[in-house]
């Protein structure tokens, strides 16, 4: 059979030949032991590999989970001092506030008590003291 007389349908015969024959071997490898053992191994590993998989998200969740809570609880632990220390500062300060206005009045009040109330005469008489040092200041010049 030379490759220069074949018409149309003897080429469309062989062709549907060759499917057949590697439909043939195909369904032939299907039914064959190996095969099927070797598929049933792949079958577990993959099984086995997604009960791996879904252990680890399971776990992954739960350390994700721990992380959180801890994350949360420091966060409140945080403010919870930042509180204290806030309402320790403000504590202190109107200590320090009540006993600066405690000293400022004993300070005012010895300073009352030291200072000689002067009458209205006297006051008229150190004015007018200072007033004529003053005239005398300016005339010198």
């Amino acid at each position: 059979m030379s490759g220069r007389n074949v018409d149309f349908g003897d080429r469309l015969a062989t062709a549907a030949a060759a499917k057949q024959a590697l439909l043939e071997k195909a369904k032939a490898k299907a039914n064959d032991p190996e095969l099927i053992k070797k598929q049933a191994e792949r079958a577990a590993i993959a099984a086995a590999r997604e009960a791996r998989e879904a252990e680890r998200r399971e776990a992954k969740r739960l350390e994700d989970a721990r992380i959180a809570a801890e994350v949360a609880a420091a966060k409140e632990a945080a403010e919870a001092a930042a509180a204290k220390a806030a309402a320790e500062a403000a504590a202190a300060a109107a200590e320090a506030a009540a006993a600066a206005e405690a000293a400022e009045a004993e300070r005012a009040a010895r300073r009352a008590a030291a200072k000689p109330v002067l009458t209205e005469a006297e006051q008229k008489a150190a004015r007018d003291a200072r007033y004529a040092a003053r005239k005398a200041r300016k005339g010198k010049r």
